[in-house]
């Protein structure tokens, strides 16, 4: 019975500091998480945005592939046939779809067992083969 008012009278002790710093903590959390990532993709696109010019391949928000023929202020003309080209505002420009140079062909994996690994040397040591590892 008595017990009940000594920890009210403790919890008020806190003050408006053990009220305003949970508080404060959840925005910052809420900033550093979630606002500040997204300004930074907000950025990044309207970056993109502003560096279309003709001939890049692009994809539309709405999925339409195509490449740039015209690039005017506020709009650019995709062409997505050979007789079919389509207006867009440059803000319905999703990406920018980036040519990847044809890489050399590559040798098949070796078939590798674990005992693959270690290899003895001429000298008789044997040496583990750290680039599989």
């Amino acid at each position: 019975m008595y017990i009940v008012p000594v920890l009210q009278a403790a919890a008020q002790q806190g003050g408006i500091l053990g009220m305003v710093l949970p508080i404060a903590l959840i925005f910052v959390i809420f900033y550093v998480f979630i606002i500040r990532p997204q300004n930074k993709k907000q950025k990044e696109t309207q970056k993109m945005i502003d560096a279309l010019k003709k001939g890049d391949k692009v994809v539309t928000i709405g999925g339409i592939h195509g490449v740039i023929s015209s690039v005017k202020d506020q709009t650019v003309i995709v062409k997505v046939d050979d007789d079919a080209k389509i207006e867009f505002t440059r803000s319905a420009v999703a990406s920018v779809i980036v040519d990847k140079p044809a890489k050399e062909e590559e040798k098949p994996a070796e078939k590798s067992s674990f005992f693959s690994r270690f290899k003895k040397s001429d000298d008789g040591e044997t040496k583990t083969d750290s680039a599989k590892n």
